[in-house]
């Protein structure tokens, strides 16, 4: 039996150390990951780089009887972390890169990372439960050569990496499957479009915008806007297709089985070009979902869906809720995301992982006292009773400085029932003074209110609600700035 718990031992060993290895190969990548799960930035590089350094610790202790016990509830408080924090971003309908064996093998946060180190967690407990005295055999324990120890170490590490660069090179298969697929599709006259990954969250709408207003003709030439598909306030899904992408043909089936399974939570809609006997000849999609028709690509544009397949999440008060998922891969994921989402929650969002920081929708804002330019103190209460814009400015900042025309037209002439407007920078109050803004100005030195309110460089910007709460991620750039309020860039 001792011999035994010597091989969970060695396992452990192996894995941890590969871990190791694989981060300190990759420690940007390492301080990243740990920043996607919601470490505060100011901790995030060093949590990074020591991570690493505890797991060969932990790892070496798992090798000696007399020091395996400590090494056991170390790795043992790692695994729990990291299973918790896998559990927290999948309840928040996110799949940040584990980057659990760093350059060696990393994947999207999943069921199987999850019980990956559920299953690693048994083994340690296993040991931690057995106490200080009861570790198993010792490496040299009867008349063990140490050659033999040499080999069974070397033999699990190779084991472990083997099976990691197997699992790698299935999922390159699955990759050059797909580009298989569409060469062939090519030589026989197609032109699919497909992307495997989804893209930067910022190459299309912040979650939290206004959905832009349409209206297209249905199946039947039927003008279709968007009011009236979110009559009854019930959650939408787009799919942007076309009738000459591949990918969006073999999704469509899975496309009707999510709508049999969630149509009672969910409304879909599928968004496409070409002609109408072009799309039911090719994609085959259910008469129960409604098709609507660009001239072009006018929609997709207009929310840089630039892909075909991608999906997105539209909330019942009509604001985005998801980042574009690019590909029928990001599909996949984002449909598995919102059938384990509380769609009901007003707050319900689904990032793809490649948020600047984590989005601080539905917190509501810490109290604050802060001066603006004009000497009036503003507070948290400030913020409520109507919706507020929070813009992130800064002088020194090119973009700042030429988006100003704008917000400055804007706010001399926007309607009673337009959001409020306030604006965080830092500086002079003479300089500001210049602006020749309406609404508050705050001189935020430091950023330090701002940053509590998810700010994210300059010019950002947060919507906040009528009740004080955060409602969209912060917008970067002045085009996405305004589609929190549903306006276009000047």
């Amino acid at each position: 039996m001792d011999d035994v718990f010597l091989l969970i031992r060695i396992f452990l060993f192996g894995v941890f150390s590969l871990a190791a290895v694989g981060k300190l190969l990759d420690p940007a990548g390492s301080v990243k990951a740990v920043r996607d799960f919601g470490a505060p930035e100011s901790v995030a590089p060093a949590i990074g780089y020591a991570l690493p350094f505890a797991e060969i610790v932990f790892a070496f202790s798992l090798l000696f009887p007399v020091y395996s016990w400590y090494g056991a509830v170390g790795a043992s408080i790692l695994l729990l972390t990291f299973v918790g924090g896998m559990a927290a971003q999948m309840w928040q309908g996110k799949a940040p890169d584990c980057h659990c064996f760093g350059q060696i093998h990393s994947e999207p946060v999943g069921i199987k990372s999850v019980i990956r180190n559920m299953v690693l967690l048994l083994a340690t407990l296993f040991l931690v439960f057995r106490g200080d005295h009861g570790q198993g055999a010792r490496i040299t324990d009867n008349g063990r050569d140490p050659v033999f120890f040499v080999l069974l170490v070397a033999s699990t590490l190779l084991l472990v990496v083997v099976v990691s660069y197997l699992i790698k090179i299935s999922a390159n298969q699955t990759k050059m499957d797909e580009r298989v697929e569409m060469l062939e599709a090519l030589s026989a006259g197609e032109i699919p479009k497909t992307r495997d990954e989804a893209g930067d969250p910022h190459d299309g709408l912040p979650i939290g915008a206004v959905f832009p207003d349409f209206t297209l003709g249905d199946r039947n030439s039927k003008p279709i806007s968007l009011d009236r598909l979110l009559a009854d306030r019930k959650p939408l899904v787009f799919f942007f297709v076309g009738p000459t992408c591949l990918p969006c043909q073999a999704l469509m089936p899975e496309i009707a089985e999510w709508h049999t399974e969630l149509g009672d939570k969910l409304d879909f809609v599928v968004v496409t070009n070409g002609t109408r006997e072009e799309n039911a000849a090719k994609l085959n999609i259910p008469y129960s979902i409604p098709v609507l028709f660009q001239e072009e690509r006018e929609l997709a544009e207009s929310v840089s869906a630039k892909w075909t397949p991608t999906a997105m999440f539209v909330r019942g008060d009509g604001r985005v809720g998801s980042h574009l998922a690019a590909g029928d891969r990001a599909v996949r994921d984002l449909m598995s995301k919102l059938r384990h989402a509380d769609l009901s929650d007003r707050f319900v969002h689904v990032t793809n992982g490649h948020s600047h920081g984590k989005p601080k929708i539905g917190k509501r804002v810490e109290e604050f006292s802060i001066d603006d330019i004009s000497g009036r103190t503003l507070t948290a209460a400030d913020l409520t009773g109507k919706e507020t814009l929070a813009v992130f400015w800064s002088r020194t900042c090119p973009h700042c400085v030429n988006m100003m025309k704008g917000l400055r037209e804007w706010d001399s002439s926007k309607g009673p029932h337009e959001p409020n407007l306030i604006v965080f920078s830092e500086g002079e109050h003479a300089d500001h003074a210049k602006l020749g803004l309406k609404s508050p100005v705050v001189i935020d030195n430091g950023y330090e209110t701002a940053i509590e309110l998810g700010m994210f460089g300059t010019p950002s910007a947060v919507l906040i609600d009528e009740e004080g709460y955060i409602v969209s991620e912060a917008a970067i750039g002045s085009a996405n700035i305004w589609s929190l309020i549903g306006r276009k860039d000047p």
